[in-house]
């Protein structure tokens, strides 16, 4: 049976010429970055090239580019990295009630140290309203973080006016782009952004690597300690394969990104209208058209997203109900419960994300058996035969 894998969303294979590219950086150019010698020289100019291809793709400075552990820590670095440096100036942080959890637990985090937050709601469609924003501003605010896409509806956010309101207001904003980066054009300045977050195995890189855009100028305190390393912004030796794989998947993200688009969205489109068509009580969540190219999320009454999971994993077919950061909890997702989702339909999501080895003939065979699941598992449900 061939395994179908849409869940890219929550991680992708590494492309073979990142493994290619890391490979050397685990065995005979294995030097420590920070070492004098030769062999540390080299793995040093191996990251600062890694650097130049990661603020590329994003349009930053080069020094403007921390290496951290992954999206998480490159959150928790932004938001408690200003929270902390600025809480002289104020105590208010405002966040959309549909953050991923990295930065929602780290703002809960910080409301129990004295710091307030706002969350901020969002439309039907899972969009922020910028206007929202500019009326949450106080004189006590000095952070706002509203993702660039959401990771699990797809939606994208209006960064750019958003970040607008936070310049004019004197605010510094961070976005979490890691659903973005390397899919969909980014660009610091055309964004606003003071700091963005990324991560390597979102766009076919490894796990274990990521970034922070901070924009020069920008007050935040370190957030890792124990090195000088990061020109004293970060501690810890750095990960060098994983850096050096990031740059390679960030140069080839770049260069292919437009068209792989362009066909992901063809994909997209085909596979949220055949659903549509093929079955009824059927619910697409996150806005229609601004959306991620790769992004379905559905929601389907009377059947539980994960007994959905289960059988089309059965089927060979790899999907997820939700985000991958909370697949072992039973509550439904906090992102469709803000866009007044009703939570016995939030309980029925599913969301399949395509990639780079996505094919025409695996969404055709989506389409062939997600109805017959369906079916079956509504002529279990006792609420889809009191409906009937």
């Amino acid at each position: 049976m061939k395994r179908i894998y849409l869940d890219y969303a929550a991680t992708t294979p590494a492309h073979p010429e990142v493994v290619q590219a890391m490979l050397p950086y685990f065995t005979e150019m294995f030097g420590n970055p920070s070492a004098l010698y030769s062999c540390g020289q080299e793995a040093k100019s191996a990251v600062e090239e890694a650097r130049v291809k990661i603020a590329r793709l994003i349009g930053a400075r080069v020094e403007e580019v921390v290496f951290t552990s992954g999206g998480t820590e490159a959150d928790n670095f932004a938001i408690k990295g200003v929270a902390f440096a600025n809480e002289h100036k104020g105590n208010h942080i405002i966040a959309s009630a549909v953050e991923h959890h990295a930065v929602m637990e780290t703002c809960e985090f910080l409301e129990k140290r004295g710091f307030l937050v706002t969350y901020l709601p969002v439309d039907e469609s899972g969009l922020v309203n910028p206007d929202d924003v500019k009326k949450a501003i106080t004189a006590k605010t000095i952070l706002i973080s509203v993702m660039h896409a959401n990771n699990e509806v797809g939606t994208i956010e209006p960064i750019a006016e958003i970040g607008k309101v936070a310049r004019e207001a004197g605010v510094y904003f961070h976005t979490d782009a890691v659903q973005t980066a390397g899919h969909i054009p980014v660009d610091v300045d055309e964004l606003g952004a003071d700091l963005l977050s990324l991560s390597a195995h979102k766009l076919y890189g490894p796990k274990g690597v990521g970034a922070l855009y901070i924009r020069k100028g920008t007050t935040l305190v370190r957030f890792m300690h124990g090195g000088g390393q990061e020109k004293g912004r970060r501690g810890s030796t750095e990960n060098l394969p994983g850096i050096v794989g990031f740059g390679k998947a960030a140069e080839i993200s770049l260069k292919e990104m437009e068209g792989e688009a362009k066909r992901l969205s063809a994909f997209r489109d085909k596979l949220i209208d055949g659903i549509s068509q093929k079955m009824d009580n059927i619910y697409l969540n996150g806005h229609r058209s601004i959306r991620l190219p790769n992004n379905v999320n559905v929601s389907v009454d009377f059947v539980e997203g994960e007994a959905m999971l289960l059988n089309l994993d059965l089927e060979g077919i790899c999907v997820s109900t939700g985000s991958a950061c909370s697949s072992s909890s039973l509550k439904p997702s906090h992102v469709l419960l803000a866009m007044d989702c009703p939570p016995e339909r939030a309980h029925g999501s599913l969301r399949l994300t395509l990639g780079k080895w996505t094919a025409e003939d695996d969404i055709d065979r989506v389409l062939e058996v997600l109805p017959k699941i369906v079916a079956r598992l509504r002529a279990m449900s006792p609420l889809f035969k009191k409906k009937k």
